[in-house]
């Protein structure tokens, strides 16, 4: 059973990683046999490694995104990660390009790490 905390941890490690693209950062966060889906009905990449290369391939241009997440739901070894992510023009963030609502499904294993990891996100109206 994960305890909030230790999964807001998560979120936060998640983060950091993804704003520094840190291989090592980017794998503690999951376990050797993880598997990760960019969209609930995709085909998920499976395994530590790949998933340190997929994002490392992926990368988001520095300083033009932000992320705020948090624990929406926890039960058990399942945690919901709901929140906001912003992308600007440039690393001013003068300008902004886009805002998404995400949605993390993530199963925790023993040790805490991921073992599971569907993303949901969608683009917000300018309305």
């Amino acid at each position: 059973m994960v305890e909030r905390a230790d999964a807001e941890r998560w979120v936060d490690a998640y983060v950091h990683a993804w704003l520094t693209y840190d291989p090592t950062e980017i794998g503690a966060l999951f376990s050797e046999d993880a598997e990760y889906r960019f969209h609930p009905d995709g085909n998920p990449v499976v395994g530590r490694e790949a998933i340190v290369e997929t994002w490392l391939d992926e990368r988001d241009e520095p300083g033009t995104y932000h992320a705020d997440y948090g624990v929406f739901a926890l039960e058990g070894d399942r945690a919901a990660i709901t929140g906001t992510t912003t992308y600007f023009a440039n690393d001013t963030h003068e300008s902004i390009v886009n805002v998404y609502d995400n949605c993390f499904l993530v199963e925790f294993d023993d040790d805490g790490t991921c073992c599971r990891f569907t993303e949901w996100f969608v683009e917000r109206s300018e309305g």
